[in-house]
C-alpha cells in the first residue's frame, strides 16, 4: 500500500462573514468584501483557492529546481479564473457553480531557454497536488459531524 499523509484543516465561523483557522500555528482569516457583507479583513475562499494553486506550483518549482541543481532565482505566477457567480448566489444558471476555466501564467527567473522553461513548468505542474486535484476529478464527500 502506498504511503499516505492526511492533511487536516479545521475552520470556524461565528457572527459575520469571517472564517478562521489556526493551521500549524498560523492564524488564517477568510472574509468577504464590504459590498458582499464582510469586513474585508481577508481574501475570499475563491481568492485563497487561486493563491493556493499559485503557491503550490511555486513551491514545487523550488523543490524541482533544487533536485535538478538549477539556479532558479525566482518564479512569479499569475492565476486567473472565470466564474459565473449566479449559482453561488442561489440564482438559476446553466453554468457550473465553480470556475469555468483557470489560467496559470508563470515567469521563471533562471538561466534556461524558453523551451527549457516550458518543459520545467510542465513537469512542475504535473507534480503539483493542487494542479492535479483541479485537473482531474477528486472524490469529495460531505456529512454532518454527529459528535
Amino acid at each position: 500500500m502506498p504511503a499516505s499523509k492526511v492533511i487536516l484543516v479545521s475552520t470556524s465561523m461565528r457572527a459575520g462573514a469571517q472564517v478562521h483557522a489556526d493551521i500549524r500555528g498560523h492564524k488564517v482569516t477568510i472574509d468577504q468584501p464590504a459590498q458582499a457583507g464582510g469586513t474585508d479583513e481577508g481574501p475570499t475562499p475563491l481568492e485563497y483557492f487561486l493563491f493556493s494553486l499559485g503557491g503550490c506550483i511555486a513551491s514545487i518549482a523550488r523543490i524541482a529546481a533544487t533536485q535538478q541543481k538549477l539556479e532558479m532565482r525566482g518564479i512569479d505566477i499569475d492565476v486567473a479564473a472565470d466564474l459565473n457567480p449566479a449559482g453561488l448566489l442561489g440564482k438559476p444558471t446553466d453554468d457550473r457553480v465553480g470556475f469555468q476555466s483557470i489560467t496559470v501564467k508563470a515567469q521563471i527567473d533562471a538561466d534556461m531557454s524558453e523551451a527549457e522553461k516550458v518543459k520545467f513548468l510542465d513537469e512542475v505542474c504535473d507534480r503539483c497536488p493542487l494542479h492535479d486535484n483541479i485537473k482531474l476529478a477528486t472524490k469529495v464527500e460531505h456529512s454532518l459531524d454527529q459528535s
